[in-house]
């Protein structure tokens, strides 16, 4: 059984391969303004890694915002329910999943099977999201593959009380005006960032073990302070990224088999 899963993201397109329930493939293309250019590109790119065409797949799973927007795709699945399977797949058992991307943060809480119990998405601006992080580490003028690490130099705790990215990056600025280290606001971003998020994790009640997925799972000052925050472990698949669109591809393994056996019964 080959499936595929796609996660159209706000930011990237993402798309995994999956022969046998074993990750065989995966490939990332920016979504840009030519969103079906980009999505072919990075079908193609990922089935080519496996040695076939996309469509030469069992069955095929969309899944982010623009999942509507997959033509090829048999069927479509929500994003919560792409992230549980997602994590998973590599840690069964998982009961709280956390997914952070560039423009939502989201709390899980599933089952052993994989649904989805409860679960609560940020709604205050991207103040809980890695679009956030870039924000602010834009207005530090920092790199952001050295935000993450510069915050790990700080042992001080400076709260930020702003809800949104626009003013939180004028209380940044505030910061850096009073003379504020550097690497103490890296900090009191990613300890505002994982605030949040604990807040929506506690609101669906934590269970163990945690799962961290996303983009901002490679953020080594995020996961600090988010683990310091629940006060637990967090579990970080590799590749988090794309741990949606395995999920679509899981999903997609069990409904072509489904709709296989159905045809062979027929």
């Amino acid at each position: 059984m080959v499936s595929i899963g796609v996660d159209m993201g706000a930011k990237n397109i993402k798309v995994v391969v999956l022969k046998d329930n074993e990750v065989v493939s995966k490939a990332l293309v920016t979504a840009g303004l030519d969103t079906e250019g980009a999505l072919k590109k990075a079908l193609q790119a990922a089935s080519g890694e496996a040695g076939l065409e996309y469509t030469e797949a069992d069955y095929i799973t969309a899944t982010g915002a623009g999942r509507k927007d997959v033509p090829m795709a048999n069927d479509e699945l929500t994003e919560v329910g792409a992230a549980v399977r997602g994590a998973l797949h590599f840690f069964k058992d998982a009961r709280t999943v956390i997914d952070v991307g560039a423009e939502e943060g989201r709390g899980v809480r599933c089952d052993a099977e994989g649904r989805v119990i409860d679960f609560v998405v940020n709604e205050k601006c991207a103040a809980g999201a890695g679009a956030f992080c870039e924000a602010m580490a834009r207005a530090l003028e920092v790199p952001l593959e050295e935000f993450g690490p510069l915050s790990l130099e700080s042992d001080r705790e400076i709260p930020m009380n702003a809800q949104c990215a626009v003013f939180a990056e004028s209380e940044v600025v505030s910061l850096v005006h009073a003379k504020t280290p550097k690497q103490d606001i890296a900090r009191a971003v990613h300890d505002a960032i994982a605030s949040r998020i604990t807040s929506m994790v506690r609101r669906v009640g934590l269970e163990e073990q945690v799962a961290l997925v996303g983009g901002l799972a490679y953020n080594v000052g995020f996961i600090d302070s988010l683990k310091r925050d629940l006060e637990t472990e967090v579990l970080i698949p590799p590749d988090p990224e794309y741990a949606a669109a395995i999920g679509a591809a899981v999903v997609a393994a069990e409904r072509g088999l489904k709709a296989s056996e159905g045809g062979e019964n027929s």
